[in-house]
């Protein structure tokens, strides 16, 4: 066998892949390894030798207070889910610096569940949370999820993505927060149960979610997709990673409703009446039998101790949603036009009817973009072009019928002649 035949024979001794399959092999005497595997070895020793240094030191743990005001200024209202989950986050990494105690006090993990109606700031708490602790962050949409084996992805792929967002950092990966998104939609199809049919997006992906939720040595894939023996895995102890998981669970309040009214029936008992209470002040009271009634399993249950409720947001929360926080909307909007040297302006009734239109909608504050968007997009294409614009002033008729923007010219004075 000549030199040529004999290198194109080489594979990786790790991945199993041929010369021709990487960009680079390197031989030893007995071995071989390719460029990728030796990229994953530098991740796992990295992550090794910098686990110290990635953790947060315990004079650099913002206090309850201090996150709480954190969240206040991305996030309107929600007042008690903002305490509850600053105190939550704390207790989660202060147990992750405590030293094992002497008294054999152990003290668990609590996740978090989020639950209320679409576009109340689920979703954007835990990026909030994320940032300000600068911990790695990732996103998984129980949806695409299916039991190991199926047509989907894999559960453990969640953990891929987070390791992704910590540079392939595995220390840091270990102490990040992973939010997952539309639990509900995975609830238990009703009259379903393992032994009659096998529900593999539903409670198949309950069950797979167990051990990562608890704390477990997952092996990923570091790349993603589905594992096979060519490709090296990478080991991610999930203890001291912090999932909040969060849905709609549309129809929950029901469930409440049905157990509230069957404790407060009877004779002299105050008989509590719907239109009383919004979607969020009745999901705040919320129990374990009533998500076991909604279609999770109790084993998962019992993995997201913490169950906190977001409130409906109403007419002022949304009118503050578009003008207070750090990141809002009009705030943006403003820069753009300040960028071409236009000073935005923005009247109350018009704002009022961006937040009329969203309520139709019923699509919370995520909907206030997509309206303004819609109302804005023909005058930021036309504005660049208009060089004599001094200042912009948006209207209830541009944002109700796209009507004209009301235009404020610049004045130029003539040059004295001599």
């Amino acid at each position: 066998m000549n030199k040529r035949t004999a290198k194109t024979n080489l594979v990786c001794s790790f991945c199993g892949r041929a010369a021709d399959q990487v960009g680079r092999l390197i031989t030893g005497s007995n071995a071989c390894i390719c460029n990728e595997c030796v990229q994953v070895c530098n991740s796992i020793l990295g992550g090794e030798i910098q686990q110290k240094s990635t953790l947060l030191k315990p004079d650099e743990l913002p206090a309850p207070q201090q996150i709480k005001e954190k969240l206040a200024e991305y996030i309107i209202g929600q007042e008690k889910a903002k305490k509850t989950v600053s105190v939550a986050v704390y207790n989660h990494y202060k147990r992750i610096q405590s030293e094992p105690a002497a008294d054999d006090v152990e003290l668990e993990k609590s996740n978090i569940l989020l639950i209320g109606p679409t576009g109340t700031g689920k979703t954007l708490m835990a990026q909030t949370l994320a940032k300000f602790l600068q911990v790695p962050f990732s996103i998984a949409d129980a949806t695409t999820l299916t039991e190991a084996g199926y047509v989907g992805e894999d559960v453990e792929n969640i953990l891929v993505h987070l390791l992704q967002a910590a540079d392939y950092d595995v220390a840091r990966a270990e102490n990040g927060i992973i939010y997952i998104d539309e639990l509900d939609k995975i609830a238990r199809k009703e009259g379903a149960s393992p032994s009659i049919t096998r529900d593999v997006s539903g409670e198949g992906v309950q069950q797979a979610l167990l051990k990562i939720l608890e704390g477990t040595v997952a092996n990923v894939p570091p790349r993603g997709g589905r594992k096979h023996p060519e490709q090296p895995l990478v080991p991610i102890n999930t203890k001291n990673i912090l999932f909040i998981a969060g849905g709609v669970f549309q129809g929950l309040e029901k469930i409440v409703m049905q157990r509230i009214g069957k404790k407060t029936m009877g004779f002299g008992a105050e008989v509590a009446i719907k239109k009383e209470h919004n979607i969020g002040q009745i999901l705040s009271q919320v129990e374990p039998e009533d998500l076991l009634k909604f279609g999770l399993i109790p084993e998962l249950v019992g993995r997201l101790p913490l169950v906190c409720a977001f409130e409906e947001l109403d007419e002022d929360a949304l009118m503050r949603i578009l003008l207070d926080p750090k990141d809002a909307l009009t705030k943006q909007y403003q820069k753009f036009f300040q960028m071409d040297g236009v000073r935005l302006v923005f009247e109350e009734q018009a704002l009022r009817e961006v937040v009329r239109i969203t309520q139709k909608r019923g699509t919370g504050a995520r909907g206030l973009r997509s309206v303004m968007e819609n109302a804005m997009i023909d005058i930021m294409y036309q504005l660049p072009s208009k060089t004599d614009v001094r200042e912009c002033v948006i209207t209830k008729e541009v944002i109700e019928k796209k009507a004209e923007p009301r235009y404020v010219i610049k004045r130029y004075r003539a040059k004295k002649t001599a």
